[in-house]
């Protein structure tokens, strides 16, 4: 070496590792993580592929799906709901025996002696509430952006199923208090499955293993709500995640999406013929080619006709989700601070509650029940409505306005006009029913209060609604869209009503007069 490159060598320093830098260059480190920090392209996408968490979000996404006014975040939302309920339940699990002579003891003890238990139970009681909401809401977004449209349609049934099971998940979980209010409004709730064809009262009896709300009922409903349907739903959510991916992830307009025809959006559609082994693996259509293990051939969408229109899910789709969960955590805990879950007196069945009401989700369920047969309102129009949500994609095909909020301008005058049309219509046959009601003008034969009225009732309000949007000359999606805003008015106006506006004696009472213990969040 010369006298030259020994000064050169003292000039420029040698690079020096940290211990951390040393520590990722073990056998062990590169075992565990298979792939750098991501800070290039490669390594933006070989995070998504080897990670445990992450290998379920695309290694790409769409713009239109990162935009808050677009999705609101609802999906992820739901989904870490789940996880922090998951979490929170599972300490209480340590706090709470399920029996009849110490599960009310075991609240009051979280409430009092249990280091955090107050704040414990708030998050876990306001997040399962905040759950219902949220995967509604989520529901909602769907299909007002069209998003359970081809490919799909799978994908919307397993939506429809995941908010029932929600449904049921809190529900399971409201007896476990134990108190005059979980008593009771589970009393309330049960009487309905007493009305089930064919099963009638068996089915109430199976699920309360009894006669009465007991022992067996909070065994069998502290069982559902640690185990059985929370595995269901798991089971469901995963599915439910694993279609997303496999239907090319959240839906988006036709304009966004590679091709910008209806066809190009169903990949069933968008496979050119193969007839030879030349043409699978040559496709004479200008489009992107992939495989799957060497053994399927197909064509993608078209890729000449635009710009890239999506970016890496890290870090955009990663920090837009970690603000969703922040946000509700914060959210969460903020409304734990300032309200605390109720607790009333210990569960007495020789002291019935005035009113007695079933859980708020299930309000709009049981203002119903006020006004025709309790078999009609608690079964029969439930199944309906859900067999009737998870046809609506067989029945609506179109594509072209996939991914686009009501559709089109029209689309969401139809949606004002069914809200408020609904809204009128139920705030008047509710207050006719309370102040004339039709059992006193027709009282016999009981079919015509019960079941044969009120079935007429409705047949005539949706069709005056179909005859109110007709000014504006609807294609299908609008009509969907008009009878589904129809639902969702009903569904909210029907729980407001139920929950804030009756009284002793479930009669129409203001607010400000409801007795004490007359909301049953």
């Amino acid at each position: 070496m010369n006298i030259d490159d020994n000064i050169e060598s003292k000039r420029s320093p040698q690079k020096r590792f940290s211990l951390l830098d040393r520590l990722q260059e073990t056998v062990l480190w590169r075992s565990l993580f298979r792939s750098g920090y991501p800070s290039t392209d490669e390594n933006r996408a070989m995070v998504m592929f080897n990670s445990f968490f992450l290998h379920i979000h695309p290694v790409k996404v769409k713009k239109n799906s990162l935009r808050i006014s677009y999705t609101w975040g609802l999906g992820v939302i739901s989904a870490y709901l789940f996880f922090l309920l998951t979490i929170t339940g599972g300490i209480l699990m340590f706090l709470y025996v399920p029996s009849v002579d110490q599960a009310y003891q075991d609240m009051q003890a979280l409430e009092t002696s249990v280091p955090f238990g107050m704040m414990l139970r708030n998050l876990h009681r306001w997040g399962a509430h905040l759950m219902v909401l949220v995967v509604f809401l989520h529901m909602c977004r769907v299909f007002y952006t069209g998003g359970y449209k081809t490919p799909r349609e799978a994908n919307w049934m397993l939506g429809v199923l995941l908010w029932v099971f929600t449904l049921l998940l809190s529900f399971s979980g409201y007896l476990l208090p134990y108190d005059q209010l979980s008593y009771w409004a589970i009393t309330v709730a049960t009487n309905i499955a007493a009305y089930t064809p064919i099963l009638g009262d068996k089915a109430r009896v199976f699920l309360l293993g009894s006669y009465d709300v007991g022992q067996p009922a909070l065994q069998r409903f502290y069982a559902l709500h640690i185990f059985l349907l929370p595995l269901v739903v798991i089971g469901l959510m995963g599915v439910h995640f694993w279609r997303v991916r496999k239907d090319g992830g959240l839906s988006a307009p036709l304009s966004e999406t590679s091709g910008g025809s209806p066809e190009s959006v169903d990949p069933r559609h968008s496979a050119s013929p193969q007839t030879d082994e030349q043409t699978q693996l040559f496709p004479k259509i200008p489009s992107r080619t992939y495989g799957l293990m060497a053994l399927v051939k197909r064509t993608g969408p078209m890729v000449e006709k635009g710009p890239d229109d999506t970016v890496f899910s890290w870090p955009h789709l990663m920090v837009m989700e970690l603000l969703a969960m922040l946000s509700t955590t914060i959210f969460l805990l903020f409304v734990s601070l300032l309200a605390n879950a109720p607790l009333r007196g210990w569960a007495d069945p020789d002291i019935t509650e005035n009113p007695a009401k079933a859980p708020w989700y299930f309000s709009n369920l049981q203002e119903i029940l006020l006004h025709m047969s309790p078999a009609l309102s608690g079964i029969w129009i439930p199944v309906g409505v859900i067999i009737a949500l998870m046809a609506v994609p067989y029945f609506e095909r179109r594509q072209e306005d996939v991914g686009i909020w009501f559709a089109s301008s029209k689309g969401r005058e139809i949606c004002v006009w069914s809200s408020v049309y609904t809204t009128i219509a139920l705030i008047v046959l509710v207050l006719f029913d309370e102040y004339i009601g039709v059992r006193s003008l027709v009282s016999s034969p009981a079919i015509f209060p019960e079941w044969i009225i009120p079935l007429g009732t409705m047949g005539a309000l949706m069709a005056i609604l179909y005859a109110g949007i007709q000014r504006w000359q609807p294609n299908g999606r609008e009509i969907a869209l008009a009878f589904f805003t129809a639902f969702v008015t009903t569904y909210f106006v029907l729980t407001i009503s139920g929950q804030f506006f009756r009284g002793i004696g479930l009669h129409l009472t203001p607010v400000w007069n409801l007795p004490p213990g007359g909301l049953t969040f």
